[in-house]
């Protein structure tokens, strides 16, 4: 059992890392369900793998389970889906005091978290993440969202969940695509300020791509360990701390909104492409070495990850990726801040980059 505390004050939780958690979730999240009752948000996909053994340990622990099950993938994360999701969860007697549980992807923590912020202007959530890529990310941290037509993740809240189970075990009915796409947010953590991280994954990757339990277990404890640390040391990305966290995903959801946020590109496949062009256009510029740049494009091409543009896909022009950018987020007096590298675990926010050059190099990178 691994126990990682999120220090945030009165909104402090912990992450709680263990092999099976899940087939005695509700034992471990009895301070959170009142009325011995739970309410579990979850998709199509993830209720066929893994709902039944949550249905289970409710049984067992004599807690009624009410299921809202909604349609896998990144389309579900919209304001259709948000109205049908609140007016169920309304239609249950949600209270303030309860805790909604979110079992599934991104997609489901973020469409379940930002319910719960705005259902009655906010009651509680646990989210218990079933990709590598929510276990190691995003259900770490607050960051709630829907899409728009306009770009990814433009309508959310900060909203803190109360409690994180994650259960390694869950990993084992992913598709190896999949489990990859996750792998590519482990990286990160290495390339933003932890060179020897990055190493380990060097020498680890495909062992824990391979279903190397030890490994896994490892990278899910490094990642979410790291993310703790810097979301409590800025919670809502003012500083410009945690916007380190963003490496390759201003490149990365460019792409995605270039493949029309599917199935073509899958959220940390388009995270590794943009890392890839990141230290790149890095190199390109003279902030690090050519060599570190081909080192990250390696790495992800050994694990099976997209490292540029053709690898993922894309073949729009620099102009039309620019323009996907200029609905970021991120976006401040017509500036758009970009994560670039002096080296390996050497990220930091650049202020200074001309959205033309970008431009100019995607073109180039094509």
């Amino acid at each position: 059992m691994t126990i990682i505390p999120v220090a945030l004050g009165s909104r402090s939780y912990d992450i709680q890392i263990a092999d099976g958690l899940l087939d005695r979730a509700m034992d471990v999240l009895a301070p959170y369900i009142a009325r011995d009752r739970a309410i579990v948000v979850t998709d199509e996909t993830v209720a066929t793998r893994q709902l039944g053994r949550l249905q289970v340990s409710a049984q067992a622990a004599g807690v009624e389970l009410h299921t809202i099950v909604l349609p896998a993938g990144e389309g579900t994360k919209n304001w259709h889906q948000l109205e049908k999701l609140t007016d169920q969860l309304l239609s249950l007697g949600v209270e303030r005091g309860d805790h909604i549980i979110a079992l599934g992807g991104g997609v489901i923590g973020d469409l379940t978290g930002f319910a719960a912020a705005v259902l009655k202007r906010g009651c509680g959530f646990v989210q218990i993440p079933t990709t590598l890529l929510a276990q190691v990310d995003s259900s770490v941290g607050g960051k709630t969202a829907i899409n728009s037509k306009a770009g990814k993740n433009l309508i959310g809240a900060f909203h803190q969940p109360g409690f994180v189970l994650i259960d390694p075990s869950v990993l084992d009915s992913l598709p190896t695509r999949e489990l990859g796409a996750g792998y590519a947010e482990v990286v990160k953590y290495g390339l933003i300020d932890d060179a020897e991280f990055f190493k380990w994954c060097e020498a680890n990757g495909s062992d824990l791509l391979a279903g190397d339990r030890s490994a896994q277990i490892a990278a899910i404890g490094h990642s979410v360990a790291a993310k703790a640390r810097i979301v409590a040391e800025d919670e809502t990305e003012r500083s410009g701390r945690r916007a380190l966290l963003n490496l390759g995903h201003t490149f990365g959801h460019a792409l995605e909104a270039e493949t029309g946020f599917s199935d073509t590109l899958l959220h940390g496949e388009a995270v590794a492409a943009g890392i890839s062009l990141a230290f790149a256009y890095s190199a390109r510029r003279g902030l690090c070495d050519a060599a570190d740049a081909e080192r990250v494009a390696a790495h992800f091409e050994t694990t099976g990850l997209p490292n540029g543009l053709s690898a993922a896909g894309v073949s729009a022009s620099g102009d039309t990726l620019v323009g996907h950018m200029q609905h970021d987020k991120k976006m401040e007096g017509g500036t758009l801040p970009f994560l670039l590298a002096r080296g390996i675990g050497q990220t930091y926010l650049a202020r200074d980059v001309d959205l033309s050059d970008i431009a100019a190099f995607l073109d180039e990178a094509a």
